[in-house]
């Protein structure tokens, strides 16, 4: 028995046509594979069925695999006659397109055509894999079925049924491979195990947990299609009729919710009660707070329990007594699940009401409970604040818990640069009076510390001249530090005097003005152990000029992917010009991030941030495949920039490691057609120390909207960055440590809020490790420049082949063009304009359809080697062994020695350029100026005209009348003398 077995799982189809008579079919199927056939069940008058079956080949050698094929038939039963079916469709899968099981993903196959008049539609769900478990058996074939068949046989009547007249077919379309998952369907668990009748030779598969449906073109990807982006049709809030939940959520998808409002209690039944609410409805519930001592407690919570996830019919909501062993039992009040009002925004909010709470026995009881309950969606406005319960298994909702599990919006702070002009100070004494001090100033704002150069005249009055700039944010909270530190030893040194200047005490600029400068007194430092200074009437004096720059743009994320290019100083900021909406659907086949009762889980949230607005979606707990359905809105001042998305695991409610990374997608703005809706399935691609990996897909809606086209026009002829940029611009080094003050800061900022967006999720989203070195990254940049010069080496070889005579026809016609462009000098910049003009119409047809998603093979990411990868994680400074950093070391002075000789060739170049004047080489200037003579006296007899049309064509010569060696001029210049010969 073969040791390898292809595995077929036949997921579902979609939209078949119908062969009945009735407007429907019964499909089946025939899977038929290396001379066997296997059969699937019949499915009764459905256009959209789903088998959820698999069957198990033996590969007999898996040498010939390749060589193999897999074909599946789709036919419609015909009741009515027996041994009748029609033909519905086919897909053939070649051999060398199986993949692994691990690989293996649900793809939607287009059916294909048995003729040309075949009527054909829809498309055929399968996961296709070859596996060598050894505890799967292969399917036993069906007991009419041959092995010398392969093309299953039709009845005459089913061939009758497949012939139309010729003018009813229709102009095919451009095919297109669409590439599918589904939505695990919401049925219940009794649902999911019902057992499923199956004909000879099927077997049952297991319950898969199926992605999202998604599209893809099949032209050739620059990737793995695994990796790819996939385009998708979900049903979003403007595709329904209820006009109310259109709006403010028709980016997402409608989910619905059952809300529990708890307000407070009165009259318990003692004053020594600790009482806090349970809401509970089958498997989930939510837990308020407890009071202590408190017979008239006041909550105000809410809960949210996801409908879909609900299978009970009775809603409880419990008043119990906190107790160190078992909690005390107080009353209840009890609804039923169906008769809950369902709630319609615009309509106000569900007035709470009083209900007398029931004992066990269903006795009232004199104490009341006021609260609400209600079936809403995502556009409740009790939906943010609410506790969500939604997760695959059943949590306890706590109200610490809930904190941690929300969603919510944050607004990073204003940042500002500060700079300080340190100009010069006076009567710097040290506190030996026998020595000149050697004097530099130490600036300090918050965790940013700063130093001056020492000062080169050594007298009481130095003068520095230097300009130190620091990044705060608003409110500015730390002030500036400035102290006068005197050297005295290596490794030792003294304060002579400090200040402490409040940043609200600053003045701001916009522009480049010089603002008035001031001399501040130095106060002394306080020696150990006293409280007060000493009193002196001398006081040192320092001259500064310290003013907060308005006029610049605090960079905070990597240039390449800025979301806010705003300056500081609000009253510089321009109109919007568009708004961006963003609807974060769900994820589908997230890898597990931990364990959780044996089995691998994650509890995901997103994140996404565009200009200083970060919002951060709940967490769905215990779930690979979350449901967000949540969004989100942005005004747009610049199309220039970049939305980011972040997928997180989060790790604060079980334990207080950082919260594990997913993945990030990137959507540029300017990329996106003004009012389309963009709903694609991105994946989630990390790149770690073993490689690349996919972690998962993340479903987006993304829309983009513009409200000025005039004025977004008008933005593209406006310089990127505000102009203190170009007019004192920063070095890169300064920008490159002044953003990582930024990020210092915004992270800190965000960390105190309530949930808290952690250090590690604000350093990832603004890629704060991008400048580090890679050798990875080195060579994906250049390869990415040799891309650039693609066009002009292919336009190079074209005039190449002009030359040799390769096409004679071409070659003679680009003669004609020539010598009418030459006798008609006028035209050549219109005809130049004029064919970009056309090349750009042309290429209208092939433009991009999606927005560009991160790809792995631009990223060099699928042949990384393993020591390149350990080498850019990497820690800075490293901790690597010594050997390990050695040969690293060599590695990139390889690396550099090649860099150093292309960049030593083209100086040769240029310096041989130069020499021809210089009279290095006083022979081969001479015949340079004999020519220079020569050619000023021909070209002013001749006109430009036949100068220019004989050059063309001696150019482009016949190879008859070339020579093999190098030109005259070549050789000229090749001798040409240049400054290596003054290289040690």
């Amino acid at each position: 028995m073969a040791t390898l077995k292809l595995c077929v799982e036949v997921v579902s189809a979609h939209k078949l046509m119908a062969k009945d008579g009735q407007g429907s079919s019964n499909p089946y199927l025939e899977l038929h594979f290396d001379g066997k056939k296997l059969q699937s069940t019949v499915k009764e008058k459905n256009l959209d069925p789903v088998w959820n079956e698999s069957f198990y080949f033996s590969i007999p050698d898996p040498a010939i695999l390749r060589t193999l094929a897999l074909d599946a038939y789709i036919y419609n039963n015909n009741a009515k006659e027996a041994q009748s079916r029609s033909f519905l469709g086919k897909v053939t899968i070649n051999g060398a397109s199986f993949a692994s099981s691990s690989d293996a993903v649900v793809l939607h196959y287009p059916l294909e055509k048995r003729g040309v008049f075949s009527r054909v539609r829809g498309e055929l769900a399968l996961r296709v894999f070859v596996t060598d478990d050894p505890s799967i058996k292969p399917s036993t074939c069906s007991s009419e079925t041959k092995q010398s068949e392969e093309v299953p046989a039709f009845s005459s009547e089913a061939k009758k049924s497949e012939e139309v007249p010729a003018e009813s077919i229709k102009k095919s379309e451009t095919k297109h491979q669409t590439f599918h998952a589904l939505l695990m369907p919401d049925v219940s668990d009794g649902e999911l195990h019902q057992a499923t009748k199956y004909v000879v030779g099927a077997m049952k598969a297991p319950e898969p947990a199926f992605p999202n449906v998604v599209k893809m073109n099949s032209t050739a990807p620059i990737q793995p299609v695994d990796f790819a982006l996939k385009e998708t049709s979900p049903l979003l809030g403007g595709s329904h009729v209820d006009r109310a939940f259109i709006g403010t959520y028709d980016l997402v998808e409608k989910m619905q919710y059952l809300f529990a409002r708890v307000v407070k209690a009165k009259d318990l039944p003692s004053t020594d009660v600790d009482p806090y609410v349970e809401v509970r409805i089958g498997n989930y519930k939510g837990v308020t707070k407890h009071f202590e001592k408190q017979p008239n407690p006041v909550w105000n919570m809410v809960f949210a329990f996801a409908r879909e996830r609900i299978q009970a019919t009775v809603v409880e909501v419990e008043v119990k007594d906190k107790a160190n062993l078992k909690d005390d039992f107080i009353g209840v009040v009890r609804f039923d699940f169906n008769e809950v009002l369902v709630r319609v925004p615009p309509d106000g909010p569900l007035a709470p009401e009083w209900y007398c709470l029931m004992d066990k026995k269903g006795d009232k009881i004199k104490s009341d409970l006021m609260l609400s309950v209600w079936i809403g969606t995502q556009a409740d406005e009790a939906f943010p604040d609410a506790c969500h319960t939604d997760a695959a298994s059943s949590i306890d909702s706590t109200a610490a818990a809930s904190t941690l599990i929300r969603s919510k919006v944050y607004h990073a702070p204003r940042l500002w640069y500060v700079r300080v002009s340190i100009i010069e100070a006076q009567d710097m004494i040290p506190q030996d009076n026998t020595r000149i001090a050697d004097c530099y100033v130490k600036a300090q704002l918050g965790n940013q510390l700063m130093k001056t150069r020492p000062n080169q005249a050594r007298n009481f009055n130095p003068i520095w001249n230097e300009d130190l700039v620091f990044v705060t944010a608003e409110p500015f909270e730390d002030p500036l530090i400035l102290s006068v530190e005197d050297r005295v030893a290596p490794g030792k040194d003294e304060t002579i005097g400090k200040i402490s200047i409040s940043l609200n005490m600053v003045p701001k600029r916009a522009d480049d003005r010089i603002l008035p400068s001031r001399w501040f007194n130095l106060e002394k430092p306080v020696a150990p152990g006293n409280d007060q200074p000493k009193e002196s009437k001398f006081s040192s004096r320092i001259h500064l000029r310290v003013c907060l720059d308005g006029g610049y743009h605090v960079l905070d994320e990597s240039t390449h992917y800025s979301s806010d290019l705003h300056p500081a100083a609000k009253h510089l900021w321009k109109k919007a010009i568009g708004v961006l909406e963003l609807g974060i659907l769900n994820a589908a086949g997230l890898q597990p991030m931990k364990t959780r009762d044996g089995k691998g889980t994650s509890d995901t949230y997103c994140v996404a941030k565009y200009g200083s607005k970060w919002v951060r979606t709940r967490t769905v707990m215990d779930n690979l495949f979350p449901k967000y359905n949540e969004q989100y809105i942005w005004e747009v001042f610049d199309p220039a920039t970049v939305l980011t998305v972040g997928v997180f695991d989060n790790n604060q409610l079980s334990s207080n490691e950082h919260d594990a990374k997913i993945g990030k997608v990137r959507v540029r703005i300017s990329t996106l057609q003004t009012g389309r809706v963009y709903t694609h399935s991105y994946p989630l691609l990390v790149l770690n120390q073993s490689g690349v990996k996919k972690m998962g897909e993340l479903h987006l809606a993304i829309r983009f909207s513009c409200t000025s086209f005039v004025n977004m026009l008008h933005v593209y002829s406006t310089p990127l960055l505000p102009k203190m940029h170009y007019i004192m611009p920063f070095s890169m080094m300064q920008l490159e440590i002044l953003r990582h003050q930024a990020v210092n800061i915004v992270a800190t900022r965000l960390a105190r809020a309530e949930p808290p967006l952690r250090k590690e999720i604000v350093e990832y989203m603004c890629d704060a490790d991008s400048h580090l070195w890679s050798m990875r990254k080195s060579k994906a940049n250049f390869f990415r420049l040799t891309l650039i010069f693609t066009g002009v080496i292919a336009a190079g070889n074209w005039f190449r082949d002009i030359c040799l005579w390769k096409n004679p026809i071409t070659t003679v016609l680009v003669h004609a063009l020539y010598l009418m462009l030459i006798s008609f000098p006028d035209l050549i910049l219109p005809t130049i304009f004029l064919y970009m003009f056309l090349i750009g119409i042309w290429n209208f047809r092939f433009r991009p359809r999606h927005p560009p998603h991160m790809s792995t093979k631009i990223s060099q990411a699928e042949i990384v080697h393993q020591d390149e990868l350990d080498e850019e994680f990497d820690t800075f400074p490293t901790n690597r062994n010594p050997d390990m950093v050695k040969m690293r070391y060599d590695r990139l002075r390889s690396v550099a020695g090649r860099i150093q000789t292309v960049v030593g060739d083209i100086a040769t170049q240029g310096e041989r350029l130069q020499s021809i004047l210089s009279w290095r080489d006083p022979r081969a200037t001479t015949i340079f100026l004999g020519f220079c003579i020569a050619a000023a006296l021909i070209l002013y007899v001749t006109p430009f005209q036949i100068v220019s049309g004989l050059a063309g064509l001696f150019v482009m010569r016949h190879p008859k009348f070339r020579h093999p060696l190098p030109s005259a001029a070549v050789n000229f210049f090749r001798r040409l003398p240049a400054r290596t010969d003054g290289m040690l």
